[in-house]
């Protein structure tokens, strides 16, 4: 019987020379590949029964899908959106009339050519009543089918052809409405106003202020201020004004002198207790409640702004709110700053500070 030979395991130096070995071999592939991933790879290519063809159109696939994905993120791919999933006013409609001939034309031309140029929207940050977009440009088109579809019970104007832009990206796109309702519309300082605080509650700006300085851009500062002051009005009290188009900048800024004051209570409730028939009577209302409040409109032969004192010194909450009281004129002013404000905390400390003054 033979005697078993003892294996022994190679030593450091014989896996060497073997690996040496190895790569002098014609064809061999070098010592970072995997011969089993190799094997696995040929095994799988030879179990394909897929001819040649059949492999490159499913390529072919892939690399459409991700184009395909590329685009969507990109806001290039037109789809078809429901029109009820689309609030028309979530940002801003056109403010010049819609001429009736124009739009008869504009309906006949979509019955019989179907819709040539899609609308764009953006998702909402919270939609409201399933209205998932908000429009973005196209206000025309949007009501043109919105009309044949109240007229006719057709499913073709049930939903309208849009591109979905990317709210991470909508600075871009608002700044260019508002360079296009500047030159076609001309807004008035009310729009300019409700356009940055649209924009910035729809996520496109980190604030109101943010929103006038990235879309007005190009105005003066002055001109600026006049917006801010216009966009404090629309969020005061733009769902209680009947004719906010019509103030004039005079009568607008001294209505954001009084609602700076601490007005916007007074105003709301003057406003609530009478239905204006035109601009000239609700701008009389307004006046008539700013009067009572001994708010006195700034005499412009002044040239400017009452100085301003500070009284006191500047506070800082826990939060890391800071609060400074000054005096303007005949007004006593509290200016807060702080991350952690908001219109909602704002009218919330309005409130509790009428209470406070109530009491006596």
């Amino acid at each position: 019987m033979a005697k078993r030979r003892k294996l022994e395991a190679p030593s450091a130096a014989d896996m060497t020379r073997l690996e040496e070995e190895f790569r002098q071999v014609p064809g061999a592939r070098g010592p970072m590949s995997a011969p089993i991933a190799q094997v696995a790879a040929d095994s799988a290519q030879a179990g394909d029964l897929r001819s040649a063809e059949e492999r490159a159109r499913a390529r072919r696939d892939r690399d459409d899908a991700d184009r395909l994905r590329m685009a969507e993120d990109q806001g290039l791919l037109i789809t078809e959106i429901p029109l009820d999933e689309i609030d028309p006013g979530a940002l801003i409609r056109d403010r010049i009339s819609l001429d009736a001939e124009e739009m008869e034309e504009l309906k006949r031309s979509i019955v019989a050519h179907g819709l040539r140029l899609p609308i764009e929207v953006f998702e909402r940050a919270d939609p409201e009543g399933g209205k998932r977009y908000g429009l973005l440009s196209g206000y025309r088109r949007f009501q043109a089918v919105w009309d044949l579809r109240e007229m006719w019970d057709d499913m073709r104007y049930v939903s309208i052809k849009a591109v979905i832009r990317d709210p991470d990206e909508m600075g871009g796109p608002f700044v260019a409405m508002v360079e296009e309702n500047e030159v076609r519309a001309n807004l008035s300082h009310f729009e300019r106003g409700r356009i940055a605080v649209l924009a910035a509650k729809e996520g496109a700006f980190v604030n109101t202020e943010a929103a006038v300085d990235a879309l007005f851009a190009t105005a003066s500062k002055a001109k600026r201020s006049k917006i801010r002051s216009f966009a404090m009005i629309f969020e005061e009290l733009g769902d209680m004004l009947v004719y906010p188009e019509s103030l004039r900048e005079k009568d607008g800024l001294t209505l954001a002198t009084a609602l700076r004051g601490g007005a916007e209570s007074r105003l709301r409730q003057a406003l609530a207790e009478v239905t204006p028939e035109s601009a000239e009577e609700e701008w009389a209302i307004l006046l008539a409640a700013i009067e009572r409040l001994n708010v006195a409109p700034r005499d412009p032969s002044r040239g400017g702004r009452p100085k301003r004192e500070t009284a006191g010194r500047t506070r800082y909450a826990d939060s890391g709110v800071e609060i400074a009281v000054e005096q303007e004129g005949r007004d006593w002013l509290l200016r807060m700053r702080g991350d952690r404000l908001d219109a909602q905390m704002v009218r919330q400390l309005a409130s509790e500070l009428e209470a406070l003054l109530s009491r006596g």
